[in-house]
């Protein structure tokens, strides 16, 4: 269908044109509880928007590899830890909790830009008005593809008086009953026909990073089809999982986090603890993570690896999977253990694939010791709440 094909092609030129996660999309809270880190431990992860590898920072975790294969994400991430080290608090919380600094400018000239590697600084020298507060994106959280939709739906309910003082009165609501309620008010205004219909499109889902192979997994195996998926998922957000401290949707409903809602490292504490030296911790590559493990010359004792490999579970790239899975069992210590998103309502599809370990062939669900009860609870109280299942497992590697 021509849809599917512009939906495609939208894929490619978002991942390979544009920033595309202003923020972070997995909740760290579960992340720490999985992965149990400690000074000891070396982490390969994606990098995303950068905020997670600053939280197992915080957590203590004793390296931490962040990994992209889009530069502008490690960009990103290279300028939050410029600010880190060169700001004080104040104008850090102004320039990435609420996403927009006047003088940002000025400060980047100064302060940042030397601490910046080479394709950092040619990224950023063109963006300094990403943080200026004018225009239609008046935060740094509608710049970027995903903060595009943020803010067309911004605007889409702001033109709705009803829905967006609703919305103000949830994520001001003092009780579980009283948000629920409150949802359930709201919810036959705000899931029109329209927002349905604009969550169903293949563009749609291509401009929020989600490739078609992940979307086609859940239309065919959710009732409903990904905007009933969807549309259930905000439903748990709102009715089911308290908003005090949901960082994540309020971001995106506001344009800006609050101090008292915010990624911890944001918070004064957590920012301090960087500042003194946890970030050095933290180091990014522009590089997939395959030839990220190829080239790397040690062991990794925690992998993150997002929802990625369900963009890499389809008859073209199971040898880029399969391939990926051989470098991480290359180079995993013998306690390691991972944590992977799936779209899909099953994340163990990567079982099947095929590894060699001390010159004999294994399957990767040989391999895997899974915690399904764990995995099961740490997902139910996901403030993200946009996946369909969450794996923790421990690989071992020994015949």
């Amino acid at each position: 269908m021509l849809s599917e094909v512009v939906g495609g092609q939208v894929f490619k030129l978002v991942h390979g044109h544009s920033l595309v996660y202003n923020s972070c999309w997995e909740d760290p809270r579960i992340d720490r509880a999985a992965l149990q880190l400690s000074n000891s431990d070396v982490v390969a992860m994606i990098t995303s928007a950068g905020c997670n590898a600053l939280d197992y920072a915080i957590a203590g975790a004793g390296q931490i590899h962040a990994v992209d294969m889009n530069y502008r994400q490690n960009a990103l991430l290279d300028l939050k830890i410029a600010g880190i080290r060169r700001l004080n608090f104040d104008d850090f919380f102004s320039l990435f909790g609420s996403g927009r600094l006047t003088i940002f400018p000025r400060l980047y000239e100064m302060a940042l830009r030397k601490d910046l590697p080479p394709i950092a600084q040619a990224y950023w020298d063109k963006r300094l008005n990403y943080f200026s507060g004018s225009g239609w994106c008046k935060s740094f959280y509608f710049r970027g593809t995903s903060g595009m939709f943020a803010r067309t739906i911004k605007t889409y309910i702001d033109l709705k008086p009803g829905i967006r003082q609703a919305l103000n009165e949830l994520f001001d609501s003092k009780s579980l009953e009283e948000q629920s309620q409150i949802y359930r008010d709201l919810k036959p205004r705000f899931w029109t026909k329209f927002i349905r219909w604009l969550l169903g499109r293949d563009t749609t889902m291509a401009i929020l990073g989600v490739p078609r192979a992940q979307r086609l997994h859940v239309e065919k195996n959710y009732p409903g089809g990904i905007a009933k998926f969807i549309e259930n998922c905000v439903e748990s957000v709102f009715a089911h999982i308290p908003l005090q401290d949901n960082y994540f949707w309020r971001l995106y409903t506001f344009g800006e986090y609050k101090p008292d809602c915010c990624p911890e490292y944001l918070t004064e504490t957590g920012f301090h603890r960087l500042k003194d030296g946890a970030v050095n911790a933290v180091k990014t590559y522009t590089s997939t993570i395959t030839d990220f493990l190829n080239q790397l010359d040690g062991k990794v004792s925690r992998f993150v690896l997002l929802d990625h490999m369900d963009w890499l579970n389809t008859p073209k790239r199971l040898h880029l999977l399969a391939a990926e899975w051989q470098a991480i069992v290359n180079r995993a210590t013998s306690n390691a253990r991972l944590i992977w998103r799936s779209g899909g309502l099953d994340g163990r599809f990567v079982d099947s694939i095929q590894v060699m370990v001390d010159g004999a062939r294994r399957t990767v669900g040989e391999l895997l010791c899974y915690f399904p009860e764990h995995a099961s609870v740490l997902h139910s109280r996901d403030r993200v709440h946009t996946y369909g299942s969450f794996c923790i497992a421990d690989l071992e590697t020994r015949v």
